[in-house]
């Protein structure tokens, strides 16, 4: 293994690589949705540029003109590796894995294989938006069971989220997302096992959404969902896009547990087969040869963490920030700022820096804001400046 867990030096940091100028070359979401008078730190796409590994693997696939339909495992066997070396986890069978598009679509066909049209989903809000959209396209109906102290997994409103959705006897199910988005928390291997615990006792299906997974502070530890004691017969989505940038290189796996081998087996073909072998390609070599780059963001965003902290206790010090120890996204409490509900479009319209809307996360959202932490620590810098010349 390379990077600090094994005493090797780690590559550049890759989000001092890059000046605002490259950036705004970018034809991406994050550098076209606003004008170039906006910073834009709201959408989940880094500052970085690619891991070379990753640049070269898709580089040669075109120059080989390899770009048909995908085919074999190095995708799961890469990822496989990965959780060995990382998270200590040799539970992903290959033969148990199956290509997806990508991670929400994924979700999609995941909560088809275990609920029906009407059936209930439970939630840990505020959560990531999409949640509420690809639930509710697929028919089903978000049941929300909100996190507690230190934004962490509350239990006893997760059991009773669980009752709710199970009324009537009908099937349910969970979509666990671990390290949680907005608010960074990674879980720990006791609270996943209680979930498992409980989703046993009310016979709901869990279905986690991992896709931060790579994405941990220093001293943190990922816990895959299926390596905890009762949850074998969950479901896992994973992939390289968070840990390496590679939204536009779609491709995701979904993982079953022992107990949910059976339910893997009908996924429909067609979904396997819309995933984009340029984007499997990228995300094999992520996996595979992308740790130095990884180790290196990972240390540049633990800098961040603790600059983005500084500032607000200088700048901002009525903003509520706990640092995360998971994900590269900030979520900040802006409700003694007196900015309303939605203090995203204040800091949008008069600080003009772009950031994500609590409103969107469901309920705790209001007053709340999610920041970007993936870029130059200058842009983190100048953000939060002009952010405080709002409120002063």
């Amino acid at each position: 293994m390379t990077g600090p867990l094994s005493g090797v030096r780690t590559a550049v940091n890759p989000l001092r690589q890059l000046t605002i100028d490259q950036l705004r070359q970018r034809t991406s979401l994050k550098w076209r949705e606003h004008p170039d008078d906006v910073l834009p730190l709201w959408v989940a796409e880094m500052d970085v540029p690619l891991a070379e590994p990753v640049a070269l693997a898709i580089t040669d696939a075109v120059a080989r003109g390899d770009s048909g339909y995908t085919a074999g495992t190095a995708y799961p066997q890469a990822l496989a590796e990965f959780a060995r070396r990382r998270w200590g986890w040799d539970g992903l069978a290959v033969e148990r894995t199956a290509l997806v598009p990508d991670v929400m679509h994924g979700v999609v066909e995941a909560l088809r294989l275990v609920t029906e049209p009407g059936d209930a989903v439970v939630v840990n809000c505020p959560v990531y938006p999409p949640f509420y959209e690809f639930v509710a396209h697929a028919g089903r109906r978000v049941v929300e069971a909100p996190l507690g102290d230190a934004l962490r997994i509350d239990l006893d409103a997760l059991e009773e989220a669980f009752r709710r959705a199970r009324a009537g006897g009908r099937p349910a199910a969970y979509l666990l997302c671990s390290p949680h988005n907005p608010t960074g928390v990674v879980h720990s291997a006791a609270e996943l096992t209680a979930v498992a615990d409980l989703a046993e006792r009310h016979g709901v299906r869990v279905v986690a959404d991992e896709i931060h997974a790579p994405v941990v502070a220093g001293g943190a530890r990922f816990v895959p969902y299926l390596s905890v004691p009762g949850a074998e017969n969950g479901l896992s989505l994973m992939s390289a896009s968070k840990g390496w940038n590679l939204a536009g290189l779609r491709g995701g796996l979904l993982i079953a547990g022992p107990a949910a081998a059976a339910d893997l087996a009908r996924v429909p073909f067609g979904v396997s087969v819309s995933t984009s072998h340029l984007g499997v390609i990228a995300h094999t070599a992520a996996f595979r040869d992308g740790g130095e780059w990884l180790d290196a963001l990972l240390t540049g965003l633990d800098d961040n963490r603790r600059l983005l902290a500084d500032l607000l206790a200088e700048h901002l010090p009525a903003v509520g920030y706990q640092p995360g120890q998971g994900t590269y996204l900030a979520w900040l409490d802006c409700r003694a700022l007196g900015l309303g509900d939605d203090p995203a479009t204040v800091f949008l319209d008069s600080a003009r820096v772009a950031l994500n809307s609590g409103l969107t996360f469901g309920t705790g959202g209001g007053g709340h804001v999610r920041l970007n932490l993936a870029t130059a620590p200058e842009l983190i810098t100048e953000a939060v400046r002009r952010m405080a010349g709002v409120v002063g």
